[in-house]
């Protein structure tokens, strides 16, 4: 792949959240950019906590000058010493050091309330499902000093945005493969696109033809076709946090409110709660809560939350997500019954769709798990590149400003301190000791990103796409 090709795939996969978004010309008509700008509309302005997409701790933080103070939590600091290292995992912010942020206070530093869940629920939670009894979660003080040529805009990846990027990817790197694997990968994938088309179907005729659809047969559906298209509990279950986030009208909600902060406890609750085996070890493709069980489970977390209106909100989000990150860029695919089940033919309308489903295939598919590591290292190589081009030093998540940062490790001169931080009684965190760590611009093998060892690992990632 060119740079340019690259490039451009990179800036497609990002939110740039201080953009104008200006329709097109008069005369011009797409559905799919008209819906975007309604979308952004209805969430920033007709939900209670909408303002925070705009104005909230994070982007206060990016856009500031000086320095930057993040979070970043590892049950693994007496290896990391030892190496002098710590290397950035994958997942939802590609190839960063996953971190939160720190508010300097006089007190000491404020965590950001997702910093402050992963280090005294979630982390503590997976080491004692571990049997680990000689060691707690260690948090760490990251001190970046913003060079004076940072991008000052805010650009936050999307990883729902990165299916092209995966199909691409694995154009490259498929003569890995044995002929013979490379065509059963492909019947595979196409194998699960044609029996999910009722889904896709139906998605596609309430974004594009405006259809109306009942909650529970959708989610009911949804939760049929989550085993054959796994993305589609990765789109679940960002677009049932964002309705918990933006709708909440909990005290809890509120005062994180008033700090600018949305409340991340609300969907790591409810993702523990129904899920509790994904502590520390995220698999959204099992994210695939029922229609009779979603009221139960919201109420749990939020009883302040309508049940009815989350519902038929899902149905309206759920459909645009996969018009927006699964369908090829263009017009909507029509004549589902007509459509050709050829992995060429579905590349061109459902490109997107087949490369998130590559992706997640080749964890377990023959040799290739062996190759994976380099299929994400030659990702995050891209990514880097592409923030080295914008001098992006912190990325972000940017399906939503939720607190999700990380740090750039392929930033050139990039100057930073850290420090192992201790936290006082009033839950303020405070510089212990200074370490003598180099973040290195290579990805921990999978094996250590999803905490199946306990060398060289950062902080549960929230969203590993």
């Amino acid at each position: 792949m060119d740079f340019l090709d690259a490039y451009h795939l990179w800036a497609d996969a990002h939110a740039f959240f201080d953009s104008t978004l200006a329709r097109g010309p008069a005369g011009h008509t797409d559905t799919l950019a008209d819906q975007a700008v309604a979308w952004d509309t209805r969430l920033a302005e007709e939900t209670p906590n909408g303002w925070l997409l705009r104005h909230n701790a994070l982007f206060e933080a990016l856009s500031g000058n000086g320095k930057l103070h993040l979070l970043h939590v590892t049950h693994a600091l007496e290896e990391i010493s030892r190496q002098g290292v710590l290397y950035p995992s994958g997942g939802c912010l590609v190839g960063s050091i996953y971190c939160a942020p720190l508010t300097a206070t006089e007190q000491g530093f404020r965590m950001h309330n997702l910093g402050s869940y992963v280090l005294t629920k979630e982390a503590p939670t997976f080491l004692a499902r571990l049997g680990v009894t000689d060691r707690s979660p260690t948090p760490l003080i990251f001190e970046i000093d913003t060079p004076p040529q940072a991008y000052r805009g805010l650009a936050g990846v999307d990883y729902l945005r990165l299916g092209l990027i995966h199909l691409q990817i694995y154009s490259h790197l498929e003569y890995l493969l044995s002929k013979n694997e490379r065509y059963h990968l492909r019947e595979t994938v196409v194998g699960r696109v044609k029996n999910s088309a009722a889904f896709l179907a139906t998605a596609s005729a309430v974004t594009y033809q405006g259809s109306r659809v009942d909650a529970e047969p959708f989610l009911q559906l949804l939760d049929e076709t989550i085993p054959r298209l796994p993305i589609l509990g990765y789109l679940y279950f960002e677009a049932l946090a964002e309705y918990l986030m933006l709708h909440s009208m909990s005290p809890h909600t509120q005062r994180l409110a008033e700090l600018g902060e949305l409340n991340n406890w609300l969907y790591k609750e409810m993702l523990f709660a129904a899920f509790p085996t994904m502590a520390g070890k995220f698999d959204l493709a099992r994210f695939r809560p029922g229609p009779k069980q979603l009221d139960a489970l919201i109420h749990q977390v939020d009883p302040t939350i309508d049940t009815d209106h989350a519902s038929a909100y899902l149905v309206e989000r759920i459909s645009y997500l996969v018009a927006a990150r699964l369908f090829a860029p263009g017009d909507a695919p029509e004549g589902w019954h007509h459509t050709r089940w050829e992995f060429d033919s579905l590349a061109t309308q459902l490109g997107p769709l087949l490369g998130h489903l590559i992706h997640r295939e080749l964890r377990s598919f023959g040799r290739y798990p062996d190759f994976y590591f380099y299929f994400d290292q030659h990702k995050a190589l891209q990514a880097w590149n592409y923030w080295n081009h914008m001098d992006i030093v912190a990325p972000f998540n940017g399906t939503m400003p939720k607190g999700e940062i990380g740090i750039n490790p392929a930033y050139p001169n990039l100057d930073y301190r850290v420090w192992r931080a201790e936290q006082d009684d009033a839950g303020h965190l405070h510089p212990a000791e200074e370490l003598s760590l180099t973040i290195a611009p290579r990805l921990v093998d999978i094996k250590y990103t999803l905490m199946r060892n306990n060398q060289w690992t950062a902080a549960p990632a929230p969203s590993v796409a």
